[in-house]
Order: structure tokens, then sequence, then C-alpha cells
């Protein structure tokens, strides 16, 4: 071949690669405009839906449904406090099954997470201190709806081959006679957990190292996500066993440690405590700011991250509270109410006060992870970012494993039997996948995502309750009248007229 040849191939072969290069940038940039726009619309009709939802709908359902179960227990979440102790200590039948306390430990692996540390400090930076006490107000109310909800999933369980079963698929399905209404319930809480809940706390985990010299805003996300990831994984390739157990063990500890460290900085600081508290009530019913600015408001950012943090009448712990074996279905509703309790007055209170009376001013602060390991470092010098980054790994790890074991139970109630292996572990590989892409997520996004669903689940959850609750209220006087005649109470299902068929308290 000739040089003159040569020349003019590769001119032609220069001529055609810029011609293709141009018109691929052009594709790229035209796809990701698409992308971008399509992101941007999906952004604000969830912040759109966000609002209507905890504006309106979300606050008036819980606060009414709350203060309807209360008068109708007579107050059973407080004047039965002693019984919620006794019952959480009482061990299965054979020894074997799951107890109420592992069940409790379950439900409050989800509920003990990052929305007790960044949940509870986002709210502080957004609402105010005000939100502090919306948050305490939807616990105390909403603990009746978690007692009706947690003993309708013990009436309504289901026998498998590895103990008992349930949730409010199972009540929705038994109680109303509506499988199709189920199924959507079903499908939101895969999506709440596995999806919403699991990103978020995957993004709140690694926010935590922002503040550290090594941390790079383009990798570190990722790395830390990659990590956690591999973790989860390799503790869901365990089995549901080993869910139970590793919850059972760091849900007590890890709660422990960290609310004598809020303590011990509340009494360092205990002379604060009046004007904080002053604070508090004087910003949550500061009307005019609030109905000047409602979406922005103490309450609707208490009533946010409280529900996140406690999740009372949202439908996710009746799937923890329907696998333990106990004699009465109210024994495991007392333990519930026990854990919205622990959730919100303690933890979520601990991780408040630890950042009210650090005087770190919240507004001048980048991100709500900041927040708290100031507060901390301002009582504990260097070793309190560290301490508050351990935490948050051990509130993620076993919120991420609690979160799961709630789409076990909803993939399960789809299927109508065990999945098979392979789905199984395709599954758990796509679980783990969404953990570690949540890690780089915008953090906006994956909190409104995450109310969105959560606030769908509720929307079914809580009329469905009311409607069954009369059930639950039968079950209550069943359990007082034997208390009250000196017997340890057991359940039939023919001494409240169920006219349901149930596989239990035949």
């Amino acid at each position: 071949m000739s040089t003159d040849a040569i020349i003019d191939f590769y001119m032609y072969f220069r001529y055609n690669f810029y011609i293709v290069s141009e018109r691929g940038f052009q594709m790229t940039e035209s796809i990701k405009t698409v992308f971008l726009t399509a992101l941007n619309w999906f952004e604000n009709a969830v912040d759109v839906t966000n609002n209507a939802l905890y504006t309106y709908i979300l606050i008036i359902l819980l606060v009414a449904a709350g203060l309807y179960f209360t008068v109708r227990t007579r107050f059973a979440s407080f004047r039965l406090f002693g019984e919620q102790i006794r019952s959480v200590m009482e061990k299965p039948s054979d020894g074997k099954t799951v107890s109420s306390f592992q069940a409790l430990m379950v439900s409050t692996a989800s509920r003990v997470g990052t929305g007790n540390i960044i949940g509870v400090a986002s709210a502080i930076i957004s609402g105010g201190y005000g939100a502090v006490f919306w948050m305490w107000v939807i616990a105390i109310i909403g603990s009746s709806s978690a007692f009706v909800e947690s003993t309708l999933a013990q009436i309504y369980k289901k026998k498998g081959p590895d103990g008992c079963y349930g949730g409010p698929a199972y009540y929705i399905q038994g109680g109303l006679k509506s499988r199709p209404l189920a199924i959507v319930f079903s499908v939101l809480l895969i999506a709440t957990y596995g999806v919403g809940f699991n990103m978020l706390a995957s993004y709140n985990l690694q926010s935590t190292f922002g503040t550290y010299s090594f941390y790079d805003e383009k990798t570190t996300p990722w790395i830390i996500g990659a990590i956690v990831a591999f973790a989860v994984g390799f503790c869901l390739f365990g089995g549901g066993k080993r869910v139970i157990k590793m919850t059972s063990f760091l849900v007590p500890v890890m709660g422990v440690a960290y609310i004598l460290v809020a303590l011990t900085i509340t009494l360092i600081n205990v002379k604060q405590l009046p004007s904080i508290f002053a604070s508090i009530f004087t910003e949550a019913f500061d009307f005019k700011a609030i109905f000047g600015g409602f979406t922005g408001s103490c309450i609707m950012y208490g009533i946010k991250r409280g529900l996140f943090s406690n999740e009372a009448g949202v439908g996710s712990a009746p799937n923890a509270s329907a696998s333990a074996d106990v004699s009465h279905p109210v024994k495991q509703g007392l333990v519930q109410v026990l854990s919205v309790f622990i959730d919100t007055i303690l933890v979520c209170s601990a991780t408040a006060f630890l950042c009210m009376c650090s005087g770190v001013d919240p507004e001048t602060l980048s991100s709500p992870a900041e927040y708290v390991q100031i507060a901390l470092s301002h009582s504990f010098g260097s070793f309190g970012p560290i301490f508050i980054t351990v935490s948050m790994i051990l509130f993620a790890f076993t919120t991420l494993l609690g979160n799961l074991y709630y789409v076990d139970q909803g993939i399960y109630f789809i299927n109508g039997k065990i999945p098979g292996k392979k789905f199984t572990a395709f599954y758990r590989i796509v679980a783990s996948l969404l953990i570690f892409v949540g890690a780089g997520l915008n953090a906006g996004l994956l909190w409104n995502v995450s109310d969105v669903l959560m606030g769908a689940m509720t929307i079914i959850n809580i009329p469905v309750i009311f409607v069954l609750g009369k059930y639950a209220f039968r079950t209550l006087k069943d359990y007082e009248k034997q208390k009250k005649a000196g017997k340890d109470p057991v359940f039939h299902a023919k001494d409240i007229d169920l006219p349901n068929e149930v596989d239990y308290w035949k």
C-alpha cells in the first residue's frame, strides 16, 4: 500500500470517527438531559405528595386514631406498665420458638436506628426545639395504636415451618377478607423497608464520616456503602435465625451505651435544662409561626421524624410481634407499647437533650450528623465524633437487618410460601445493592421517598385497625378478667366471639 493510500485511509477514518464521536456526545448529552429532567420531575412530585400527606392527611389520621384507641383501651399503655415489663420477660412454652423479648428486639432494631440520631437532629434543625415536643406527643398517642395493631397481629397469626408469622397483611386478609388490599400493603412494606428506609439508613451512616479529614464526597460514600452492603449480605445469607440473634444482642448494648452517654452530657449541662424545656414548650405552641408556614413547622417535622422513628400505626412492628410465642395476644401488644416508649421517650429524647444541652447553634451547621458530632465533641472532645460514628454503625446495621426481616415477611405473604433458593439469593443480592446505592444519593430525596412510602402504609393500616379494633378491645377485657381472677391469661378465640377462622387460639 502506497504512502498516499495510507494517508487517505487515515483521513477517512479520522473524519468518520469525529462524526460518530460528535453524534455520540450529542446523544449522551440528550440522554443526560432527559434523565435529569425526569429526576427533577420525580423529586418535585415526591415533595408535593410528601407535603400533602403530612400537612393534612396523616396528622388528622394519626391523632384521631391514637386518641380513639387510647380512650377505648382505657389508657392501657400507661396503667398496664407493670404488665409490659412482666410480658417482655416471659419465655416461650417450648423454650425454642421466638420469645417476646426477641420479637421486641427485632421490632426495636427497626425502630431504634439512624432516625433516632440523624432523624432527631434533622427535626431540630428544620423545625426547631418545638419539634421534640410533637415527637413526644406522637409517641404517647401512637403507643395505643401500636398496642392494637400488634394484638391483632397475634390474633390472626399463621403457623409456618419455623414457628408463627403474621402482620397487617394477614389481619387484612383474615379480618376484612381482602387479599388484594393485603397484597398492596405487602408491596408497600417491601418498598418502604427494602428500598426507602434501607437506602436512607445507608446514607445516614456514611454521612457521619463527613467530619473526618479522609472523607471525599465523590468516593467515600461509595466505599462505605460497599462495606455496609457486604456486611449485611453476609449476615443475610446466614438466614433469619442469625438476624434475630444478632439484633437481640446488639440492640440492648448499643441502646444502653448511647443513653448513658447522652444522660452524662445532660447532667454535665443540667443548669441549661430549665431554659431548654422553656424553649421546647414555647416553640411547640408558637401557633403564629406554625400556621405561617406549616410545611416547615415544628409540628410537621415532629410528626414526620417521630413516626419515622417509632413507626406506631405504620404496620411494620406487627410483623415482628406475630412471631412471638405467647399465651395471650395482649401480652405482645403491651410489649410493643414498651418498644415505642424505648424508641422515642428514651432514645430520641437522649439525642434531643444531647444536642440541645451542648449550646451548639444548629443553624450554623451543614448536616444533622455534624450537629450531633459537634455536640458530643463539646463535652467529650475527640472521643465524641468517634463514639457517634460507632453508634451509627451499630444503629444502622441493626436497622438494615430489622428492615429486611419485614421485607422477608412481605415476600412470604405475596408468594404464599417460602421462596426458592434462587429467588432468595437474587433478592438478597438486590437488597445489598440498594444499600450500596443509597450511600451515594441525595439526602433530601431519600427522606422524602421514605416519608411518602411510610405514609402510604399508614393510610392503609390505620383504617384497617380502626375497623378490626373491636377484637383487640375484647381481647384486652379477656386478659384483664383473667388477671383479676389470679390466672396467667390464656387466650381462646371463642371467648371474644371472633367470626374469622384462625390458625391459633382454638
